[in-house]
């Protein structure tokens, strides 16, 4: 039986602080993400000299953990949350750091790359429900939205909270239905846009990818925005990509921008591993009819044409816009829709994507 949240917050309510009370009671653990017997959790003070007292805590908190049957690694953070002098904050956007060429994230098995040519085809939807759906297989899954002018994974995920970073340096990312997030929505005002020239969106991405603790994860999921801008750019030639998925609805106009999305990860040399046609029918609730509203099968040619994998076809559902603005995909959930991105996981696990 594997360990989780509620099984570690129970061990380290059993260390008694000096002054009374516990770590759990008193409300000072943060962050506790339990994958495969690596646990990780913040433990947050609510000031620099209890922080000071609570470092020999620490340890003693690592070993009650790592106790723990079936857990293998633990790592426990200090820090200190003050009003008149808050912790480090990291902010994002910047010159990127120079770097020789592709790097790998650490601690990740493969990066996919889930691109459309042009927006509104519903490529963040199909990424946050394939994150959950490739949780719900086993798999360890990340999902950094990369979209910075307009990133929706925070609302579509159901999280607001601004990720810690202890240090100013290490971004400890959120956990939303088995997914470990993180978007440059969680670091901004949600009500205020992001203006800003290419070399910032370049530093930010950086900074998502290297200096957030993702931790060990099978596949992060990287939900772009649409086009073939810099921020793909970004990605393609700093970061060691296992590839990229190319989502299109099947009607002509958005097969026209899927093709040129598909041009620029061949130019840049990334493996393009499938195409997905999303909203490819409709089923109407009353009466049963399918309906194809902006075609269907097209994705499917396209892909046939072009020699590529074709992963699937998603439907155009209700369930899905409605589950989205909630904060719980579709995926999570039954129902033929859910059993459609089950699928899609079940496939991309068989052919070794993810």
């Amino acid at each position: 039986m594997s360990v989780d949240k509620n099984e570690v917050l129970k061990a380290l309510s059993t260390l008694q602080l000096p002054d009374g009370g516990d770590l759990v009671s008193k409300d000072f653990i943060r962050a506790v993400t339990v994958n495969a017997g690596l646990v990780r959790f913040v433990i947050e003070a609510p000031s620099p000299e209890i922080a000071k007292k609570l470092a020999a805590i620490r340890e003693a908190a690592e070993k009650i953990v790592l106790d723990l049957d079936g857990i293998t690694s633990v790592t426990a953070v200090v820090t200190a949350h003050e009003e008149k002098a808050p912790p480090p904050n990291l902010k994002l956007g910047g010159h990127p750091k120079p770097q020789d060429g592709p790097t790998s994230v650490p601690g990740v098995a493969r990066v996919l790359a889930i691109a459309s040519g042009k927006g509104g085809v519903g490529k963040s939807t199909v990424s946050s429900n394939l994150a959950v759906a490739l949780v719900k297989k086993g798999r360890r899954v990340g999902l950094l939205d990369a979209d910075i002018y307009g990133p929706s994974q925070p609302r579509m995920m159901g999280v607001s909270k601004r990720p810690a970073s202890p240090d100013g340096k290490i971004i400890i990312p959120l956990q939303a239905h088995g997914v470990t997030l993180m978007s440059i929505g969680l670091m901004v005002d949600p009500n205020k846009a992001v203006v800003w020239r290419g070399p910032m969106l370049m530093g930010a991405l950086q900074q998502m990818l290297n200096q957030v603790q993702w931790g060990e994860l099978d596949v992060l999921i990287v939900d772009l925005p649409p086009g073939t801008g810099d921020v793909q750019l970004t990605l393609c030639q700093k970061t060691e990509l296992t590839g990229a998925i190319v989502v299109s609805t099947p009607q002509d106009v958005a097969l026209l921008d899927a093709r040129k999305a598909l041009d620029m990860f061949s130019t840049l040399n990334t493996p393009i591993l499938g195409m997905i046609e999303n909203m490819s029918q409709y089923i109407c609730p009353k009466c049963g009819h399918e309906a194809h509203i902006f075609g269907h099968g097209g994705v499917e040619v396209e892909a046939e044409a072009l020699g590529l994998p074709f992963l699937g076809a998603l439907p155009l559902d209700l369930s899905v816009r409605v589950a989205g603005d909630s904060g719980t995909p579709v995926a999570a959930g039954t129902g033929p829709v859910a059993q459609a991105y089950a699928d899609l996981a079940s496939k991309l696990v068989s052919m070794g994507i993810a």
